[in-house]
């Protein structure tokens, strides 16, 4: 798989918003072909791992460098229309807060201009040897400072 493959199945960047592409399979959904409410929760969590990866971090190397996870620390939900089978959905995150060890997104599951479920989730460093809140790293800091978007739609 070339680069530029690789990053495509990431999403990309409009502005300041990540955009990640989704389908949704039938595992994602009961019965009557509609999205589980939980897994809307994993389709943010996929799209923040994709953004955090396409600004050249992952999980992973962020733990091993800088010994902290960021964890979630509270997260709303807004349901505002389903999620169905097979449908071609795109989860929009924005970076809302930068704090001292802390980070807020808002996250929209949209299917085309329609809002189906808007999120705002609010992370925390936190020290992996201590399992206490601890200061973002400046890097990591740096980066989502540039994506930091505080504009209302």
């Amino acid at each position: 798989m070339a680069q530029n493959d690789h990053d495509a199945i990431l999403g990309r960047f409009e502005g300041k918003r990540h955009i990640y592409p989704l389908i949704v399979y039938y595992e994602n959904t009961d019965a009557g072909g509609v999205v589980y409410h939980a897994d809307y929760l994993a389709f943010a969590e996929r799209a923040r791992s994709a953004m955090l990866n396409l600004l050249g971090f992952t999980n992973r190397n962020i733990a091993e460098r800088h010994k902290v996870a960021i964890a979630v620390r509270q997260c709303t939900l807004d349901f505002r229309r389903p999620a169905l089978l097979e449908d071609r959905i795109s989860v929009e995150s924005r970076v809302i807060k930068v704090g001292g060890a802390s980070l807020g997104f808002e996250q929209k599951i949209m299917r085309g201009d329609d809002e189906l479920v808007v999120i705002e989730i609010y992370l925390a460093c936190m020290s992996l040897e201590e399992l206490r809140a601890q200061r973002l790293p400046d890097e990591l800091r740096t980066v989502f400072n540039s994506c930091l978007d505080v504009t209302k739609d």
